[in-house]
C-alpha cells in the first residue's frame, strides 16, 4: 500500500502489515481542526476501500503530553452556526469511518484524551493507556455535548450509569479508573504505551487476517442485537472462512509444526 501524506497526520509502516497513525499537531495537544478531520476521513476511507494489506492499526498522538485534546476551540472561536455544523459533519463521518474499519485499531493513549480525543479512542477496538493519561468527555462544560459517538461508546465501555455521571458532570478520570471500569485494556509506564500497543498489534497481525476481520465484525455487529441473532451472525461470519486458503494453511502449519504463512485469501 502506498501511504498518502497529510498535513496533520504522520503515517508509518511498522512492518508490511502494521500501520501506525500519529495525530501530529503536538503544539496544540493534537487538537482536531478541520484539516485533521478531513485527513482522518480520507485515511480511514482509503483503508476501508484499499487496505487489504494492513492487518492492524495503532493510533497515537505526537509528543508525550496528549493523545488528543479534542476539537480545536481556537479555530472554532467565532465560527458561524453553519460553519460549525459543516465542520462537525466532517468529524462525524471520520468517526463513523474509523468504526467501520475492517482491520482492528488499537488506541495508544500516550497522554490526555479529552472531548473528541476520547471519542476517537473510544471509536477504536480497544485501547492501551499510559499511566499518566487523563480522560474526560467535558463538552457539557462548554454548553454542548459529545457528538462523535461519545454518549454511545462510553456507555458501552463503562456502563450507562457511570457514563451518565462522567458526561453530565464533565468529570475527568485517570488511567487507573479507566482500567478498573473496563475502558482501558492495559496500562503502560510513561513512554512505553506505543511499544506495548505495537506488540499487541503484532500479535493480531500474525493471525489469519480474514479470520481477524470476521471475528471483529461478528463481535461488533452481533452485540447490537439479541444473543440468538448475534450467534447466527457469528456462524455466517465463520462459514465464510471455511473455504479460505488461510484456513487450509492454518491447519497445515499446525500439523507441520511451523508458523503459518497467511496471505489474506
Amino acid at each position: 500500500m502506498n501511504l498518502p501524506t497529510y498535513d496533520t497526520l504522520q503515517l508509518t509502516l511498522h512492518d508490511p502489515h502494521l500501520l501506525v497513525v500519529t495525530l501530529n499537531r503536538p503544539d496544540v495537544l493534537n487538537a482536531i481542526n478541520t484539516q485533521m478531520g478531513r485527513d482522518l476521513l480520507d485515511l480511514w476511507t482509503r483503508l476501508i476501500v484499499d487496505g487489504e494489506v494492513i492487518r492492524a492499526v495503532v493510533l497515537t498522538g505526537a509528543g508525550d503530553r496528549a493523545f488528543c485534546a479534542g476539537g480545536d476551540l481556537k479555530e472554532r472561536h467565532g465560527m458561524t452556526d453553519e460553519t460549525w455544523r459543516r465542520q462537525h459533519e466532517i468529524f462525524e463521518r471520520a468517526f463513523f469511518a474509523l468504526q467501520d474499519l475492517p482491520m482492528p485499531v488499537i488506541a495508544a493513549v500516550n497522554g490526555h484524551a479529552y472531548g473528541g480525543g476520547l471519542e476517537t479512542a473510544l471509536a477504536c477496538d480497544f485501547l492501551y493507556a499510559s499511566r499518566n493519561a487523563k480522560f474526560a468527555l467535558s463538552e457539557t462544560r462548554l454548553g454542548i455535548m459529545p457528538g462523535g459517538g461519545g454518549t454511545q461508546n462510553l456507555a458501552r465501555a463503562v456502563g450507562e450509569r457511570r457514563a451518565k455521571e462522567l458526561i453530565l458532570r464533565a468529570q475527568a478520570f485517570d488511567a487507573e479508573q479507566a482500567l478498573a471500569w473496563g475502558l482501558a485494556n492495559h496500562l503502560s509506564e510513561p513512554g512505553h504505551v506505543l511499544e506495548d500497543a505495537l506488540a499487541s498489534a503484532a500479535g493480531i497481525a500474525a493471525n489469519g487476517p480474514l479470520a481477524v476481520r470476521q471475528a471483529k465484525k461478528s463481535i461488533h455487529f452481533g452485540l447490537q442485537g439479541d444473543l440468538l441473532t448475534g450467534c447466527r451472525f457469528e456462524i455466517e461470519a465463520y462459514n465464510r472462512l471455511v473455504s479460505s486458503e488461510d484456513r487450509r494453511e492454518g491447519v497445515r502449519a499446525f500439523n507441520e509444526k511451523r508458523a503459518p504463512d497467511f496471505k489474506g485469501h
